[in-house]
């Protein structure tokens, strides 16, 4: 009978009920339970609503600059499409679990129109052992007074990954202190030579148990030599030490990316999806 009441926006008396939700797919729920974790449910420092219809344990949908449905049935992924169809569109993508957020972008664009791009297969997966190759002792967290050196890569990663520019717009400010946020958190690291970036990553989400992997790149005109390989096994043993599951999801069409993860021992646990809308 509770979902008779349609889908509303949970609250900070709803954060323990949430916290344990999440905490059953740790995985898949990343990047959204590391955020209730550190501001709880406040929507003035979480970025965004977090919205149910019959209570936490039975659906969930994290609404801000992602639409990420993280639990229900198809009447419930419908209820929250409904939701987030009524007002104007506050995301620039959908993510998470294939089996929801493909269903909720069949709703959706009817109302918001065709997307920039859908990648429906994302392989998530996580290194549960330790890795199957020797990681690359010179990839280190980079330092703040490095941000300039590693900024050209990030771009040109963000480019190669995503398909824009990230300084289009603002001719970059928000892209840099979004980097340097990260670098000063501890959470990108890069192989440097002669002062330039070969190979790079980031920890893009992380909770208390998991550690989500993301933006890893490789210098074009070092590809093929196993800097990918050994430097990613780098960065999840820096993320296992810290005590917590290393997970990455990559494009099913990105074979050498894929390839390079399993030789890691990367195993997978579950398919992504994302639909990009600018």
């Amino acid at each position: 009978m509770l979902k008779l009441l349609g889908v509303r926006s949970l609250g900070g008396r709803d954060s323990a009920a949430v916290k344990r939700v999440l905490a059953r797919d740790p995985v898949a729920t990343c990047m959204v339970a590391g955020r209730v974790e550190e501001y709880g449910l406040d929507h003035r420092l979480f970025g965004g609503e977090m919205w149910s219809r019959g209570g936490p344990e039975q659906s969930l949908c994290f609404s801000g600059a992602n639409l990420i449905p993280l639990l229900g049935e198809p009447d419930d992924i419908r209820a929250f499409a409904d939701r987030a169809a009524r007002g104007p569109r506050l995301c620039s993508s959908l993510v998470g679990r294939a089996e929801h957020t493909l269903p909720m972008w069949e709703l959706l664009e009817p109302g918001w129109g065709p997307a920039r791009e859908v990648r429906a297969e994302q392989p998530l997966m996580v290194l549960d052992r330790d890795p199957l190759v020797a990681s690359d002792p010179a990839v280190r967290r980079v330092r703040p007074d490095e941000l300039d050196a590693y900024l050209p890569a990030a771009v040109a990663m963000f480019i190669e990954e995503v398909g824009i520019d990230p300084r289009s717009g603002d001719g970059g400010a928000g892209y840099r202190r979004r980097v340097a946020g990260l670098i000063a958190a501890g959470r990108a690291w890069a192989r440097f030579e002669n002062g330039s970036v070969v190979f790079k990553a980031e920890v893009g989400s992380l909770s208390s148990s998991v550690g989500q992997i993301q933006g890893v790149w490789v210098d074009p005109a070092r590809r093929g030599g196993g800097l990918g390989t050994a430097g990613t096994a780098a960065v999840a043993v820096a993320v296992a030490a810290g005590g917590r599951l290393p997970s990455l999801y990559v494009n099913s069409f990105n074979v050498r990316a894929r390839a390079a993860y399993a030789r890691v021992g990367f195993r997978q646990v579950a398919t992504f999806s994302t639909v990009l809308l600018d």
